[in-house]
């Protein structure tokens, strides 16, 4: 597949890297690539990742937001507060469903925002994947699967509001009570 990461921080390199080597064609783009190259390398791919902060999202240019329409669009933004120790938003929407409502007609799916970058390599890591598009959410399961994920559908996008305030758990874990980044969730089945 060609997917294009838009994000070359932690979360973005981490998953270039990984889908890369899984075989996919991959492209990056930050902030500092012109909103033109952006829009052609989105409009070029089959799926887009967004590994942007969430408040990044509403500065996208007209150009970036017609390439996304129709696009899988796979939505890795948290809504953090400033100092990443609580959410912006929650309970009535979530950084998901804002996102979708900033995309028109992008196929968003809410994914690998529960797993920190320094386990993206972790095999096992539980990994929801949310969305409302059947098809687009299956795209993004199978990807986590290549990757080495227990990918699970997890519902409907709205339930972003919930996998959001999983994040907010993690890093209150890892930052807050000294756990450390190499951290992540599993689900257990019985």
């Amino acid at each position: 597949m060609k997917i294009s990461i838009i994000g070359k921080g932690n979360v973005g390199s981490a998953l270039a890297r990984r889908l890369a080597t899984a075989g996919h064609t991959v492209t990056t783009a930050n902030s500092s690539t012109a909103p033109d190259q952006v829009a052609a390398q989105v409009a070029e791919a089959d799926v887009t990742v967004l590994a942007v902060p969430f408040s990044a999202v509403a500065q996208f240019d007209a150009g970036i937001r017609t390439a996304l329409r129709d696009k899988v669009v796979i939505d890795v933004t948290n809504p953090l507060a400033a100092d990443f120790m609580s959410l912006t938003i929650g309970h009535t929407t979530s950084a998901g469903e804002q996102v979708a409502a900033a995309l028109p007609g992008a196929r968003v799916v809410k994914a690998f925002n529960t797993v920190f970058a320094a386990t993206l390599d972790t095999p096992g890591l539980f990994l929801p994947v949310a969305a409302d598009d059947e098809t687009a959410k299956k795209t993004v399961l199978e990807l986590g699967a290549q990757l080495g994920f227990d990918a699970v559908d997890a519902g409907p996008l709205a339930n972003a509001r919930y996998l959001e305030p999983a994040v907010e758990l993690l890093i209150q874990l890892a930052y807050g009570l000294g756990m450390g980044a190499s951290i992540g969730l599993t689900l257990a089945r019985a």
